[in-house]
């Protein structure tokens, strides 16, 4: 989009006084935010209807793909950016007195996810947007999201994430796109006289469903996508209690409701519901209006389930083929299968949804009815082929349970993992028996990441760097990142990299001052570990290690190198044990930043609320990438890859797509260590491992676990004893101990390299050089060519080794 800096600034102007009858130098940066934002939606309106009807023509086939969560970020900034406004609106504030930046960071954090799974399923609409490829989103409207984190005494304390109390901006509601969602009652089959059994409903409890769209600007591309976003209401022509008004906004008031209780586990069901059954009876509705019939419906539409919170699509499919469409049983599965595709993106057992058979059909009576035929089908067909004792470990109904996983691979064309070791272990583990009887429908498609925003737009220092050095076409193809190998012995370009990082340092340093009232030196070494919080993601790891090493400075050793070790990361409400890290974390801390001894040779800024807003300070300010998980437990990772993109060093075990970043940069450029997934599984397998004889025989081991139970890390006694019982009592799950010893061997060899600067340089370099590979837009192709049959109209050839 062409536009001067001056047009701009007096349309910003005029837009403040259109919208709030107000002079810009009155206007509060709140009003100066909604203004700018307004004007992007005015760019962007004709471009984002043109795309809806070019999608609605009746050969065009689209993607729909439904997540329980999004994490998007702010979008002002990224909509600027794909605009080719970004630079244009920065030049126009400054001429009026602002700073883009200030208004860029007024915008608020959507509630619509909480980890890796949520900012992937964003990367793709993002990514979808910027191929070309005709791509929808589906997600929940969460009132809430997850929490906002606080410590208190070092302990998470959760606040309720209003993040809509003032309204989106950038949404837009439906109403006359609603639909009616069903619930509870009971369901009669009545044989009518064209041959098919019709479902009666008695006694229901209908939700309206009403869609908010988001539009997902292509990157200078003319293309804007859709996120949909459903809300959970109340009919309005329903006469309801106070009560049960209540448990319908309960629908989408809030983010992963805790499943611990029996009501918790109902809610989160009706959401997975609500959100598969509006987002298909949307889809269907819009697909009747150019087609004639359904029987075509598989060559114009794929939907996939992202991760198993969807996979009550297949169901849900098959009720709208048979009792609105009245197919017959053969074509409704025919179709089911055709259309839908699902991604796995665990290796725990826990994660595969199970719903107990009680719960599961007084709530989706007709729902549960098809699976019963699905899975009596799935029986009469495959018992006699591969035995009883094989079917009923991977029917959809088993041990009182419906099992989502086994329903989402047996009604889907496609299963896929979102890495290479992720995926092998899928076929060769958790979906062992599906790959043996479904081989072809078997493939991997390694998770991506967005480089638009996390070098274009969070990392301006490194994004002006790489103009002035190789030119601006890694903007639209990132694989031309790869023409810095050839500065690797170019001094003065190591040093303009060493460069920029210390500016994103400084950066990240003024904000911890902010936040913690913490002063830490930006010529230390910043290692980072951004994450969820979870025991096999082993922030333990990382905890004992600091121990380790205050321990050392504390008898006087030299180590070398000044560190600053930032953890971001959100325990889930009711993980207990998580949440003791959390403290423990906070309470060492609290230890190390205080005591002068030791002369700030090691801090500890564990920053609250972690969101993507705040990764974007942090990534490009990042020196070390600990990406430590027990091998064989991370299916893929995804901060691996931005952190990676920013000049990360990667220091990582061999697990999830850390095997593939070490692939691209080479082993001198990566920093690995610790037990394989076949050596884990071996000891998993053998019950070899020992923990405790471990510990025992180790005085350095023995000597940091004493810290958690003797006192010397004050405020941490139930909690250090808890954790101290986690690893001696029973045994170490994550093998934490047993990969003590080489993590620590890591970290030194990461202050020997830090201490040549250019050496250090060269290894950014290469992180940065080869990032390319892992931008979602490259990601989004794969499932396109390869499972979704949508091909983009903007493609990026892809190399073949990549």
């Amino acid at each position: 989009m062409q536009i001067t800096p001056d047009k701009f600034a007096q349309a910003f102007e005029d837009e403040v006084m259109r919208s709030f009858a107000t002079s810009l130098r009155s206007a509060t940066p709140d009003q100066q935010f909604v203004a700018l934002a307004n004007m992007v939606k005015r760019y962007n309106a004709k471009d984002w209807a043109a795309t809806k009807q070019a999608y609605d023509q009746p050969t065009r086939k689209q993607v729909y793909y439904f997540s329980i969560e999004f994490l998007p970020g702010r979008f002002l900034g990224d909509y600027l950016l794909n605009l080719g406004l970004l630079d244009t609106a920065r030049e126009a504030l400054t001429q009026l007195g602002l700073n883009l930046e200030d208004v860029l960071a007024v915008e608020v954090d959507p509630g619509l996810g909480n980890g890796g799974l949520g900012r992937l399923a964003s990367a793709f609409m993002d990514a979808m947007a910027a191929v070309g490829m005709a791509g929808n989103g589906n997600g929940l409207r969460y009132r809430y999201g997850l929490f906002q984190q606080d410590f208190v005494n070092g302990y998470q304390v959760e606040l309720p994430d209003d993040w809509l109390r003032n309204g989106y901006v950038w949404e837009t509601r439906k109403e006359n796109r609603a639909v009616s969602v069903k619930f509870g009652g009971w369901v009669e089959l009545q044989p009518v006289r064209q041959g098919y059994l019709q479902a009666r409903y008695h006694d229901t409890e209908d939700v309206l469903a009403v869609p908010y769209d988001v539009p997902m600007i292509g990157y200078r591309n003319g293309v804007v996508n859709t996120l949909r976003l459903w809300q959970a209401e109340v009919p309005t022509t329903s006469m309801m209690t106070g009560t049960q008004r209540e448990e319908i906004t309960d629908i989408t008031r809030g983010l992963y409701p805790d499943d611990s209780t029996e009501e918790g586990r109902r809610l989160r069901l009706r959401q997975e519901y609500f959100l598969v059954s509006a987002g298909i009876q949307s889809i269907v509705r819009n697909y009747r209006r150019t087609h004639v019939d359904l029987f075509d419906f598989a060559k114009h539409v794929a939907i996939h389930i992202n991760d198993t919170h969807p996979a009550v699509a297949v169901a849900e499919l098959m009720r709208i083929l048979l009792d609105d469409a009245h197919m017959s049983w053969q074509q409704a599965w025919s179709i089911t299968v055709q259309t839908l595709s699902y991604t796995n993106h665990t290796l725990l057992q826990e994660a595969l949804e199970k719903w107990s058979i009680p719960l599961f059909a007084s709530l989706l009576p007709r729902i549960y009815q098809i699976i019963q035929e699905i899975d009596r089908r799935f029986r009469e067909k495959y018992v006699p082929l591969r035995g009883e004792a094989f079917v009923n470990r991977i029917a959809p109904l088993g041990d009182g349970q419906v099992r989502m996983a086994y329903l989402a691979v047996l009604g889907s064309h496609a299963i896929n993992g979102v890495a290479k070791l992720h995926t092998t272990l899928l076929e060769s583990s958790v979906l062992r028996d599906w790959y043996q009887l479904f081989p072809e429908r078997f493939s991997n498609q390694t998770n991506g990441i967005t480089p638009r925003r996390w070098i274009q737009t969070a990392d301006q220092p490194l994004s002006d760097l790489l103009d002035q050095t190789i030119g601006d076409a890694w903007r639209t193809n990132p694989l031309a990142l790869r023409s810095l190998h050839q500065y690797q012995d170019d001094d003065a370009f190591l040093t303009a990299l060493n460069q920029t990082k210390h500016a994103n340092k400084q950066h990240l340093a003024a904000m911890i001052q902010h936040s913690l009232g913490l002063v830490v030196d930006p010529n230390a070494i910043f290692d980072v570990q951004i994450k969820r919080l979870h025991a096999y993601k082993r922030q333990l790891l990382n905890v004992l290690g600091l121990i380790d090493r205050y321990q050392r400075l504390k008898a006087g050793e030299d180590l070398g190198v000044k560190r600053v070790h930032i953890f971001g990361a959100k325990a889930a409400p009711g993980y207990y044990y998580a949440k003791e890290i959390i403290k423990l974390i906070n309470a060492l801390a609290d230890q190390i930043n205080h005591d002068p001894s030791i002369n700030q040779q090691l801090q500890i800024a564990f920053l609250p609320n972690y969101g993507v807003s705040m990764a974007e300070q942090i990534i490009p300010a990042a020196d070390v990438s600990e990406q430590i998980s027990l091998a064989g437990m991370e299916a893929s990772g995804t901060s691996n890859m931005k952190l990676m993109a920013a000049g990360a060093v990667t220091l990582a075990t061999l697990d999830g797509a850390n095997i593939e970043i070490r692939d691209a940069v080479g082993p001198d450029a990566i920093v690995t260590f610790g037990l394989t997934a076949d050596e884990v599984a071996a000891h998993q397998r053998q019950q070899d491992y020992d923990a405790r004889a471990l510990a025992a025989s180790d005085p350095v081991l023995t000597r940091v676990l004493s810290a958690l139970v003797d006192g010397s890390i004050p405020g941490i006694e139930s909690v250090g004893r808890d954790i101290y019982d986690s690893l001696i009592r029973y045994n170490d799950d994550y093998f934490v101990l047993a990969d003590f010893h080489a993590y620590q061997a890591a970290q030194k060899r990461i202050d020997l390299l830090y201490q040549e600067p250019l050496n250090w340089a060269r290894m950014a370099l290469a992180s940065i050089a080869e990032s390319g590979r892992f931008s979602a837009d490259f990601t989004v192709q794969g499932y396109g060519n390869q499972i979704w049959s949508v091909a983009p109209t903007h493609p990026l050839v892809k190399d073949d080794d990549v």
